[in-house]
C-alpha cells in the first residue's frame, strides 16, 4: 500500500480507501459478518482511511466502523459527512443547530469524542457563498468535536469556492477517466493552498469506492 499526506492534516493516508456506502444497506440488503470480514481484510491490506456518512444506513455504516475500531488496535481515520439528513435538502436548512445536531448524531454512532475529518455532504450550491456555515465548523473544530472538516462537491465550481475558507482541509469530488475537467481546473490551485483531494467514484462515473490523491 501507498500512503499520501493528505493536505495539510499531517496525516498520510492510504492512497486506496474504503467507501462504506454500500455496507450500510443503502443499496439493499446486507450482512454484518460479511462487512466486517471486509472492514477488517481492508485494515489487513493496509487500508487506513474509510468513508462513510451519517445517512448511510441511517448510521449503520458509522456504527459498523465504531466495531471495527473496537476489534482492531491499529489507528486509522474516518470521514464521515453531514448534511443529507436534511429534508427537504435546502441550503437554509444549513443552520448551526442542525449541523451540530449532526455531528453530535455522528459522535455517537462512531463512539468517539471528536471526528477525525467531517465533510459537507454535496450540500446546495449555495452554501458555498453562505460563509456563516464555515464558521460554525470553524466553531465545532474549536469546541474539540471536529479535527479537521472539508466538502463533498458534484461541481469543480463548488471546490474552487470552498477552497478559499481557509478551515476546509479537504474536497472530496468526481474524478475519473470520463471527467476530467477537475485535473484541468482545480487540482492546481487544490495544491496552491494545500488543500487535500478525495477522488470519488474513480473506476467510473456510476462506480463506488473513495480513493485519497495527494494534493501536492
Amino acid at each position: 500500500m501507498q500512503y499520501r499526506e493528505l493536505g495539510r492534516t499531517g496525516w498520510k493516508v492510504s492512497t486506496i480507501s474504503f467507501g462504506a456506502w454500500a455496507i450500510g444497506g443503502t443499496w439493499g440488503s446486507v450482512n454484518d459478518d460479511e462487512s466486517m470480514a471486509a472492514l477488517h481484510r481492508a485494515l489487513d491490506l493496509g487500508v487506513n482511511f474509510f468513508d462513510t456518512a451519517d445517512v448511510y444506513g441511517d448510521g449503520h455504516s458509522e456504527k459498523l466502523i465504531a466495531r471495527l475500531r473496537r476489534e482492531r488496535r491499529e489507528p486509522f481515520y474516518v470521514a464521515t459527512k453531514a448534511g443529507r439528513r436534511l429534508q427537504p435538502h435546502v441550503a437554509g436548512g444549513y443552520t448551526r443547530e442542525n449541523l451540530t445536531t449532526f455531528v453530535e448524531r455522528s459522535l455517537k454512532n462512531l463512539a468517539v469524542d471528536a471526528l477525525d475529518l467531517l465533510q459537507l455532504h454535496c450540500p446546495p450550491t449555495e452554501v458555498f457563498y453562505m460563509p456563516e456555515v464555515f464558521d460554525v465548523l470553524d466553531d465545532l473544530v474549536k469546541a474539540g468535536k471536529l479535527r479537521h472538516y472539508g466538502v463533498s462537491v458534484e461541481k469543480v465550481e463548488e471546490a474552487l469556492k470552498a477552497i478559499e475558507y481557509p478551515g476546509v482541509q479537504s474536497v472530496q469530488i468526481v474524478f475519473n477517466i470520463f471527467r476530467q475537467r477537475p485535473s484541468e481546473l482545480f487540482f492546481a490551485e487544490a495544491q496552491r493552498r494545500k488543500v487535500g483531494i478525495l477522488a470519488r467514484l474513480p473506476p467510473c462515473s456510476s462506480g463506488c469506492g473513495i480513493c485519497a490523491r495527494n494534493s501536492e
